[in-house]
């Protein structure tokens, strides 16, 4: 049944990742890094206005892919943390959402 095939994506997406996985991967994601249960990367922009508006780039696809980054933003750098809280680590959503946000930026 189809529903039955969503659950099992819906389930392998949120699987906890082990640190060798994560490192491995992390090896595609130029400037990230793993600590604290969470992937990390940093950009500086050109002023706070470009900041800005990558954020609200990067939300819209956040918001299609319903994942979410913790991030912060003074004046031109922009910080995002990533990590998937139901699996308390990080799983396919974040890699997804990481890549995601490179494609965005051009990298």
């Amino acid at each position: 049944m189809y529903s039955d095939y969503l659950i099992k994506n819906k389930y392998s997406i949120m699987k906890k990742l082990d640190q060798q996985t994560i490192e491995e991967r992390l090896k595609k994601l130029e400037g990230w890094e793993y600590r604290e249960n969470a992937i990390h990367t940093s950009f500086e922009f050109e002023n706070f206005k470009e900041a800005f508006a990558t954020m609200t780039r990067i939300a819209f696809e956040a918001e299609l892919q319903q994942h979410h980054p913790d991030w912060t933003n003074v004046y031109n750098t922009l910080n995002i943390s990533l990590s998937t809280h139901d699996a308390d680590g990080i799983t396919e959503k974040d890699f997804k959402l990481a890549h995601t946000i490179e494609t965005l930026l051009g990298n």
